[in-house]
């Protein structure tokens, strides 16, 4: 049996992000991590609400994402809230570049998952802010669908 096969599939989403912000694109990244962060993933010490992505040299960095300590570390752990580089292919950095400068657009993680390899992959998506009565209507439709759900229980 493989070693990263041990049946235990982590998946952290940003519930937050669908409430705040309107989804226009999502993306897959990979990330650089270093070797106690995949440890402390595996054990599902990540906290994704409020980190962002920002281009530094043409290159997209992730902010403010929270990967706790790992457990075993020694004095080689990691900062929990570094900043990391996140891994896309160039075509799709022009395009997110280039739409980041549109007026309200911001990159932001949605969800962080270890692929079928073991490679930690993160979700992120081309994001415009909500207003608040826009929040207001995504409350009342959510509202609206969890009434249809328990109507359709009984």
């Amino acid at each position: 049996m493989d070693k990263r096969a041990h049946g235990k599939h982590i998946s952290i989403k940003n519930r937050k992000a669908e409430f705040e912000y309107f989804l226009i694109s999502t993306f897959t990244a990979g990330l650089v991590l270093v070797g106690t962060e995949i440890k402390a993933i595996r054990e599902g010490k990540v906290n994704l609400v409020d980190s962002y992505c920002s281009f530094i040299n043409q290159e997209l960095w992730v902010h403010n994402l929270h990967i706790g300590e790992y457990s075993h570390g020694s004095y080689s752990n990691h900062l929990p809230r570094r900043d990391r580089k996140l891994l896309l292919q160039r075509k799709e950095l022009r395009k997110l570049f280039s739409k980041l400068n549109d007026r309200g657009t911001t990159i932001i993680p949605v969800s962080l998952f270890i692929n079928e390899k073991g490679y930690a992959k993160l979700d992120i998506a081309l994001a415009r802010g909500k207003k608040m009565y826009d929040k207001r209507e995504s409350i009342k439709e959510k509202d609206q669908r969890r009434e249809k759900a328990r109507m359709g229980e009984d």
